[in-house]
């Protein structure tokens, strides 16, 4: 990790980005971390914004959701005869985690920038900002009332928090720091270490966020209590796969956490034919996004949508490059999830090609929003959703089953089930609950990232009957399922590792 200096010179350049230019008067760089900045709630504001595109940029710089959340256990195929199909072969590096592959040599597909994945840089930026604010906002910031500190407080540990649990996912081990200007060379710490102190940090702050947002145009897109309670469900339930002799305190206070989320009313499953409503952002559904619109002039990287790659025309244009999709979902996996039981999912989020087998499949979950009228080639105009109620239903009923507490995890099962206008889980409690609920996430949350690393954390990435994609023992526990670090890590930095699985080849 480099020294904080270089941290900070990076954090205050990524302030000069033209998306920010908006939200602040941008002023030499000297004078972006310190005193001359934080003079009012504005730069506040301006800065709990600017950590949001920094970490959005992370997101934004490849087709990131997909590369590490959804294709690396095997279930997606590349379509030969799409257009440029020989770059879209990728998903099926991805699916045999060959990583090395991915982002070596000169492949095809090198206009993706994968290799940006390797490279945590970004995320210690929104780390170092985040730390330098609350220090700020702990020495007194002028017009920031006592309720607003413990808000805005909140917000910067909440996406503190988001990136070291993103790192945690991507490269296991990561150094950790939450002292404001850090300047000491650190090892990576061991990752249920990180989390638990982040869950920790976490708790002091949750409580001075508001459950959501009067402005609806802040909804999810501003952390509030829901988003903290989702981060820290989430990281629970990591800790719980690589912390055995503790997973039941972890399964435990998700399931505390999830009811306190669900009895606060303050969020809502929307009928499934509102799906739109959704997807395009700031609903009652969402815990936490990267809200974008072309209506704010919001510059995505074609690429990084994951429905760039399952939609195809008249969703995606222009016709002649449109087709057919670029990859798709393999039909026995899509007939795992689909198996001809009544669920709207089926035919709302995807078209009749569903079991297709080849790129007339559509995912129309990401279909929604869609402005293209001309032969611009556009994704439909959709939010990045991190997290949103319905995982978050599930997670709690994950962790309710672990506990043995099957009517429980039952009835929020349903919950999810019915808004899909699925039929009912009347099945028993145990294991066979325990598989279901882990399909129902990933039918659920198909596309939104979330996929792969519950296959990891719950280990069934080592099952074949989970996974295409299957890791040995040997080869788990030697971080296969993790992402290489850049070399960059190594600068100025004694104490660091890489990771070996792949250092080594990666095999």
């Amino acid at each position: 990790m480099k020294k904080s200096v270089i941290y900070i010179l990076a954090a205050a350049a990524s302030l000069c980005l033209p998306a920010c230019k908006k939200f602040l008067n941008v002023q030499p760089i000297d004078k972006l971390t310190g005193n001359n900045f934080y003079q009012s709630k504005d730069d506040v504001v301006a800065n709990i914004y600017d950590m949001s595109r920094t970490f959005f940029g992370k997101i934004n710089e490849t087709h990131f959701i997909g590369a590490t959340g959804e294709y690396r256990s095997g279930e997606v195929l590349s379509e030969p005869q799409a257009d440029n199909g020989p770059a879209r072969a990728y998903v099926e590096v991805l699916g045999r985690n060959d990583l090395l592959g991915l982002i070596n040599g000169n492949p095809p597909w090198n206009f993706y920038n994968f290799y940006r994945i390797t490279d945590w840089t970004g995320y210690y930026q929104v780390i170092q900002s985040a730390n330098i604010l609350i220090s700020k906002l702990e020495a007194g910031v002028p017009g920031v009332s006592d309720s607003e500190k413990k808000q805005f407080e909140g917000e910067a540990a909440f996406i503190r928090g988001l990136a070291y649990f993103f790192m945690v996912r991507l490269y296991g081990d990561v150094p950790y720091y939450t002292d404001a200007y850090h300047s000491t060379a650190l090892p990576r710490e061991n990752m249920v270490s990180v989390l638990n102190k982040n869950i920790a940090d976490l708790k002091k702050y949750k409580d001075g966020l508001p459950w959501t947002y009067s402005d609806p145009a802040l909804k999810g897109v501003r952390a509030s209590r829901g988003s903290v309670i989702a981060l820290i469900m989430n990281m629970n339930m990591w800790n719980a796969g690589f912390d055995k002799p503790n997973a039941t305190k972890y399964y435990q206070e998700t399931a505390d956490l999830g009811q306190e989320l669900i009895k606060s009313n303050a969020y809502r499953l929307l009928p499934i034919n509102e799906w739109a409503t959704v997807i395009k952002g700031r609903s009652d559904e969402s815990l936490f996004e990267f809200y974008r619109s072309i209506n704010y002039g919001d510059q995505n990287t074609n690429v990084a949508p994951i429905g760039d790659m399952f939609l195809h025309y008249p969703y995606k244009r222009p016709e002649y490059t449109h087709r057919i999709s670029f990859a798709y979902f393999r039909a026995e996996y899509m007939q795992k999830l689909y198996s001809g039981t009544a669920d709207k999912r089926a035919t709302t989020w995807f078209n009749s090609d569903i079991y297709a087998d080849n790129g007339k499949f559509m995912m129309l979950k990401f279909a929604q929003n869609s402005f293209a009228t001309g032969e611009e080639d556009a994704n439909p105009d959709n939010t990045f959703m991190i997290f949103r109620y319905a995982g978050e239903i599930l997670l709690c009923a994950e962790a309710l089953a672990e506990l043995g507490q099957d009517d429980q995890a039952i009835a929020l099962l349903n919950k999810v089930r019915d808004r899909a206008e699925a039929s009912r889980y009347t099945g028993g409690g145990g294991q066979d609950l325990k598989d279901f609920i882990f399909l129902e996430r990933s039918r659920e949350l198909m596309g939104e990232g979330h996929h792969y690393f519950d296959l990891v954390r719950t280990r069934r990435i080592m099952n074949s009957e989970w996974s295409y994609n299957v890791l040995t023992l040997d080869k788990f526990n030697r971080g296969a399922w993790t992402w290489p670090i850049s070399n960059n890590a190594l600068a100025n930095n004694p104490f660091m590792t890489l990771n070996m699985y792949w250092v080594n080849g990666g095999n």
